[in-house]
């Protein structure tokens, strides 16, 4: 292996930095320590995302005048766009952003670009999608420059594309009908590898350049992923193959059940009919990296995602009214979010002090009759209920009970996020964020629940006509107390409250 650990000197900077891998691979780079600079057309939305030494420019790799100001000082350039959501003539938009791209960093004398791109046979007939993959990594190459191009196969890991398909039609579909596409052999690799082998191309020595083809370790297919996903959550999903369902309908089904548009999902499925698989063995030679099995990478990125969900802002995507943006809530990949905030007068101090006085003996503040309800159905299932009140009638601390919740994170005056205990068919959390504003505050309240096949769907969406009278109800009467300077309503007289037992373990 001739990796040789060598760090080049000079500014890194990062295209794609946004997106789902260009995302996890400046996290990366700044671990490293190194100079990072990221070029995106939206400079607001990513200075919140990284750390305070990485420098966010504004800029499009389109835009000449703009790469030429980004370039200044920089080594390696990493190429992470992809224009397949902007249409139909994406392909155009590839080139013609690959072109000016690779001109502007070759004028620059930047020294190295690392690409990554897909993986097929260019033997093979392409799809459109799978050739303007490879043709970018031509035209980088045609413009002079020392480029390294990763082509990998399917990227498993909470948010990819194809990751979030598999997991979309295993959750939300109580038997699949199995199109010919699904058993076309793929070498499935887990983010966390693909990230590795971006960090290490930035270090090889300046003879190692051309292509690399990256897989995990197993060959399988989707159908195989598919299986695998289902084993990991435990679930059974009857599979059928079917000789029939093309492409184009195939698109249209992608679009109702899973999140991604159809014409997307046309573009996608029409390179999944072709095999992705490693034929070239250099990638093992040349870096010492062991990629992991498919199963161990979607167990991973099932662990991965709790703490990427408990790391974003809800409100980054939400309507800036506060309302949801569709009956049912918002999805992110496969979780249901149901999020609407609200203005108030008093401070955050104020208000926050009534987020954090919720639960117990005090109530919580609207519909306290249905929260005993749920709290009965759960004990008859062999639930905790709402019999565990709170260790302080004021204080909170991470790890207290709160009724059928557990405070999971706690930042003063700020932020309180609760992890559901009752017994689900899935997870839940409820988060309460305050923020200051000129006239006072603001208060967000975001019910988040990752459903566990049908079962989990049919939950959310029988009890979401209730959110409104249960959370919406809340979110107000916690408003108007901290404006009014009243206490919280108590539960009702006649609903008994036992002593607190032992805590229940959290459904999985």
């Amino acid at each position: 292996m001739s990796t040789n650990g060598t760090t080049p000197p000079g500014v890194v900077l990062v295209t794609g930095a946004s997106g789902y891998v260009g995302g996890r691979l400046v996290a990366a780079l700044e671990r490293e320590g190194a100079t990072i600079r990221c070029l995106t057309r939206r400079p607001e939305f990513m200075t919140s995302r990284v750390a305070p030494g990485t420098e966010v420019c504004a800029g499009d790799v389109t835009d000449r005048a703009s790469l030429d100001r980004a370039f200044v000082g920089v080594h390696t350039a990493y190429y992470l766009v992809h224009s397949m959501a902007s249409g139909a003539s994406f392909d155009q938009s590839d080139r013609h952003a690959a072109k000016t791209f690779g001109e502007a960093a070759h004028a620059a004398g930047v020294a190295r670009v690392i690409y990554l791109g897909g993986l097929a046979d260019d033997q093979e007939p392409l799809s459109l999608h799978m050739r303007s993959r490879h043709e970018v990594g031509a035209l980088l190459r045609a413009a002079g420059l020392s480029v390294v191009e990763l082509r990998a196969s399917v990227i498993i890991g909470s948010g990819s594309l194809s990751f979030e398909i598999v997991r979309a039609l295993t959750e939300r579909l109580p038997f699949m009908l199995l199109p010919r596409w699904v058993s076309t052999p793929a070498q499935p690799i887990a983010i966390t590898d693909v990230v590795q082998y971006l960090l290490e191309a930035r270090k090889l020595p300046p003879s190692e350049e051309g292509i690399f083809e990256i897989g995990g370790a197993d060959q399988v297919s989707y159908e195989d992923m598919m299986r695998a996903y289902a084993a990991a959550r435990g679930l059974r999903v009857p599979m059928f193959r079917v000789p029939v369902l093309t492409p184009f309908l195939s698109s249209l089904w992608l679009g109702l059940v899973t999140p991604i548009y159809a014409r997307v999902g046309r573009a996608l499925i029409a390179s999944i009919m072709h095999p992705s698989i490693v034929r070239d063995d250099r990638a093992r030679r040349t870096f010492a990296i062991q990629p992991m099995p498919m199963a161990d990478a979607i167990r991973h990125a099932l662990v991965d995602e709790d703490q990427e969900i408990a790391a974003s802002r809800w409100s980054d995507a939400l309507s800036s009214v506060g309302e949801p943006t569709q009956w049912g809530g918002v999805r992110f990949g496969n979780r249901l979010v149901d999020s609407r905030q609200l203005a108030a007068t008093a401070s955050t101090a104020d208000l926050f002090n009534r987020v954090q006085r919720i639960g117990g003996a005090q109530g919580w503040y609207a519909w306290n009759v249905l929260w005993w309800i749920r709290g009965l159905l759960d004990l008859l299932v062999g639930g905790a209920g709402m019999r565990r009140g709170r260790r302080h009638p004021v204080e909170l601390r991470v790890g207290d009970t709160l009724d059928c919740w557990r405070v999971e994170r706690l930042d003063a005056g700020r932020l309180l996020r609760l992890t559901a205990e009752m017994k689900l068919p899935g997870r839940a959390w409820l988060e309460f964020e305050v923020t200051p504003t000129p006239t006072g505050s603001t208060l967000r309240q975001t019910a988040i629940f990752d459903p566990v096949g049908v079962l989990g769907q049919i939950y959310w969406y029988s009890l979401f006509p209730l959110h409104e009278l249960v959370f919406g109800g809340m979110l107000r009467q916690i408003v108007r107390a901290a404006e009014s300077g009243e206490a919280p309503s108590a539960r009702p007289p006649s609903v008994p409250i036992p002593p607190s037992s032992s805590p229940a373990r959290p459904s999985r």
